[in-house]
């Protein structure tokens, strides 16, 4: 058996994927599960978060051959806006459970920012299941979107799903601006179109149920059918709007994209990159370092050599401890 370890989870509308590593050593064990943690009236679901991650963080040790987790690193999406009760309960959760003395929560967006871009300024487009844009000058944040996909997250994968399921429909009723490739699709996918409303609304995962079908839709825009170009389209200008938002103006800012949305491929991206050119004509988009989960990773190595040199926000990011907040980062604002 090694000595401590650390946690590095990136927890988002598909699922929650963990590592466990030793600093120096890197990550020595992975694990996965597509149950999406709950979200209720309070929030994120603490309960539900450590009943996924603590059976998962233990076998996880096990395989590594770690005797214990002093650090970790949770990126969560939804933490800046629905993680009140995360932030009060899972400190004291991850010490109880699993031994964890110092732990850095961070919206997902801040993951992927980290995961993609490190330590340096600019912003990053995180495009998976629902969409966010982040941008530091390294002294705060700024964020774009990210409000779910109910209110927001215009241009991510379950928008783009929404978008395409809607156009089905649309050619089912024999209304404009239906498509009747995206009908036979769907209808492919989840059987007749009348029962697919029986099969969403009553579950509580379904962004994810959207954003399963955005592959269709890239696939049928790849093929030319007009309806679903024009949606891939839409979804490439949000993307780059909300980049713009947030991109610093000063220095040489760069713009990353990652996310799970990026496997569309160039009938995503090359709009997107019109539409940043036409924005943001003196920055360029770079290709990411790494995902989400990379940016857990770097998280909580650098937070297990010691302070965090990135800025400190009470929402997108703080580091606590099973007594309360401790704030080791270089700046603390609010946006």
């Amino acid at each position: 058996m090694t000595g401590a370890g650390y946690l590095a989870v990136d927890s988002g509308g598909s699922g929650l994927r963990a590592v466990v590593g030793s600093p120096g050593l890197g990550p020595l064990a992975r694990a996965a599960s597509d149950v999406p943690v709950r979200t209720g009236g309070r929030g994120i679901d603490p309960g539900h978060f450590l009943e996924q991650l603590v059976p998962m963080a233990r076998a996880m040790c096990a395989e590594a051959g770690l005797e214990r987790l002093d650090t970790a690193a949770i990126g969560a999406a939804g933490m800046a806006s629905l993680g009140d009760a995360l932030r009060a309960e899972l400190p004291d959760g991850l010490a109880r459970e699993l031994g964890v003395t110092r732990a850095v929560l961070a919206a997902d967006a801040v993951t992927a920012y980290v995961g993609a871009l490190g330590p340096r300024p600019g912003a990053v487009i995180a495009a998976g299941t629902g969409l966010i844009a982040i941008g530091t000058d390294l002294a705060g944040w700024r964020r774009a979107d990210g409000w779910g996909y109910l209110l927001g997250d215009c241009g991510g994968g379950a928008w783009i799903g929404r978008a395409g399921l809607e156009a089905a429909f649309r050619a089912h009723d024999g209304r404009a601006g239906g498509s009747v490739r995206l009908l036979a699709d769907a209808e492919e996918m989840f059987g007749p179109v009348t029962g697919l409303p029986g099969q969403v609304y009553p579950r509580a995962d379904r962004a994810a149920v959207l954003a399963s079908f955005a592959p269709r839709v890239g696939a049928c825009a790849e093929d030319g059918d007009p309806v679903a170009v024009d949606i891939v389209r839409e979804a490439a200008r949000h993307m780059a709007d909300s980049a713009a938002a947030v991109c610093p103006a000063e220095g040489a800012p760069a713009v990353g994209c990652t996310g799970g949305l990026l496997g569309l491929g160039e009938v995503l991206l090359a709009p997107l990159d019109e539409r940043l050119a036409e924005l943001l004509p003196d920055v360029r988009r770079v290709a990411a370092e790494g995902g989400p989960l990379d940016g857990a990773v770097r998280l909580a190595e650098d937070l297990s050599a010691g302070p965090l040199a990135l800025p400190s926000d009470e929402r997108m990011l703080c580091v606590t401890s099973a007594g309360g907040t401790d704030v080791t980062l270089t700046a603390d604002t609010r946006t």
